[in-house]
């Protein structure tokens, strides 16, 4: 298989010719590390590379029967805990000591034959929807380098529409899988709450709002990634409802005439790029086409609030990572060794009393039961997953007092993303669009909690209907 071969198949087509010995791993294993090699000085997606244990692992790999025998696989430098690999969060504060066992997401890859050779860039401690840290310094977009890959999985996200991998790992806790899918022109699932265990060292994260899945060129392989990894473990707070059948299945089950609401609206009132805008329309004219019943509706909920109760949990959160690793490290933190946004929003989060989070849980709660009441007359809801395209590098100066999390900056870029993990219900970024610069524009549909299996089923279809996977960046050769 040649270099360029590899990279045009998906991770299933690569797994089913390794369990039928048209290729080994070790030689996918190669064409991996090559395509890393080649692109990786001009997208700075990898920051850590385990390449001989890697290699290792692939010549001693067992195919079986598993879905993504011998396919090689990168994790995000945030919770993508791999035993020999240090996971840093891209903050100098946490040490680089390598993990002595794998998380069980990890695990579960390594069960499904996946096998991790690098570590993805990240934002600091995963919190802008860019990703321009200070330690690894900014990942940049195949499809236009000066442009941004998003974030938080923004390394994950430029590896896999390089063509370096075709599934790379990522989480999201405001849009951080859907938001780096929209801006490389990628399939981009968040999950329902719980639907992936966060075990074995954490039941949840900032009260349910973070999740782990994948990055991938093809719909298929983000529902047979989600089949590898989804199921709870003992004691995980959340248990959604298992699939009726595999989600493999369900992307190449053609969906019910489905009820899909869209809305092109800013609900901060910033507006909504043409493009954007364009992207929305135009999917949900190919829905309509495709024999849905489409109208424009919206649900009733103040987001001006949410953003603000958004923001308590957050910044909750980010003094949660830092004080945790006081704890584990006997490290003290000090602003030199962070970003001005991350302390920031660490002597922020230092400042929110315990009444405060809790009330900020609660009507948190409160608004998701609001815009669930949206699903209980519509099957989707679709809307840009981004209000902007993707952003120029250096946008946004994290170095600057200034820079909150409610910047306008990030949250007319982002602002479609963060409801999701605040109700839990899942959603999923597609690439139907590129602008007239070239740009991939995502459009995002949400669906009712613990139904991924619509999300799936729309996709497999419009995927089908409008094909992307043969769309390559400018880098891919």
């Amino acid at each position: 298989m040649s270099f360029n071969e590899y990279a045009s198949f998906d991770g299933l087509a690569l797994g089913r010719m390794v369990r039928e010995r048209k290729i080994t791993p070790a030689e996918l294993m190669d064409a991996a590390i090559a395509r890393a090699e080649k692109h990786n000085a001009k997208l700075n997606a990898i920051v850590f590379k385990d390449y001989d244990r890697a290699c290792a692992a692939a010549r001693a790999h067992a195919a079986g029967d598993a879905s993504f025998a011998g396919v090689p696989l990168l994790l995000k430098d945030i919770m993508g805990d791999c035993a020999g690999m240090p996971t840093r969060s891209a903050c100098a504060f946490l040490p680089a000591t390598p993990m002595l066992a794998d998380s069980e997401v990890v695990a579960r890859y390594k069960r499904a034959g996946f096998i991790p050779f690098a570590k993805t860039n990240a934002p600091e401690l995963g919190i802008p929807p860019v990703t321009e840290s200070r330690l690894y310094g900014p990942a940049h977009n195949p499809w236009n380098l000066e442009r941004t890959t998003g974030g938080s999985s923004g390394g994950s996200a430029a590896a896999v529409a390089a063509g370096i991998v075709p599934v790379a790992h990522g989480n999201d806790g405001g849009g951080s899988i859907r938001i780096p899918a929209a801006c490389c022109g990628l399939v981009g699932l968040k999950p329902t709450r719980g639907r992936i265990s966060l075990a074995p060292n954490l039941g949840d994260i900032l009260g349910g709002l973070v999740n782990e899945h994948v990055l991938t060129r093809s719909v298929r392989d983000s529902a047979a990634a989600l089949d590898a990894s989804a199921g709870p473990m003992p004691g995980d707070p959340y248990f959604p409802a298992p699939p009726v059948r595999p989600y493999l299945q369900e992307a190449s089950t053609p969906p019910k005439r489905l009820r899909i609401a869209f809305s092109t609206w800013n609900p901060l009132g910033g507006a909504i790029h043409p493009d954007c805008i364009e992207a929305t329309e135009r999917a949900a004219k190919l829905c309509a086409e495709l024999g849905h019943e489409v109208e424009e509706a919206a649900p009733q909920i103040n987001y001006q609030m949410l953003a603000q109760l958004f923001e308590t949990v957050y910044t909750a959160g980010v003094a949660l990572s830092i004080e945790a690793t006081r704890m584990l490290t006997g490290a003290e933190p000090t602003p030199d060794k962070f970003e001005t946004f991350t302390w920031n929003l660490y002597e922020r989060g230092r400042q929110v009393s315990a009444p405060q989070y809790l009330i900020a849980q609660a009507l948190l709660q409160q608004a998701a039961r609001q815009f669930a009441a949206l699903f209980e007359s519509h099957d989707l809801f679709l809307t840009p997953t981004l209000g902007q395209p993707p952003l120029r590098i250096g946008t946004i100066d994290f170095m600057s007092p200034a820079t909150t999390l409610l910047d306008e900056k990030i949250s007319n870029f982002a602002i479609p993303c963060p409801v999701y993990n605040i109700t839990g219900q899942p959603a999923i970024s597609l690439p139907l669009h590129w602008n007239r610069e070239g740009l991939p524009i995502g459009t995002m549909f949400g669906a009712r909690y613990g139904d991924e299996a619509t999300l799936i089923q729309l996709a497999g279809q419009l995927e089908q209907a409008q094909p992307w996977i043969g769309r390559k960046p400018p880098v891919w050769d």
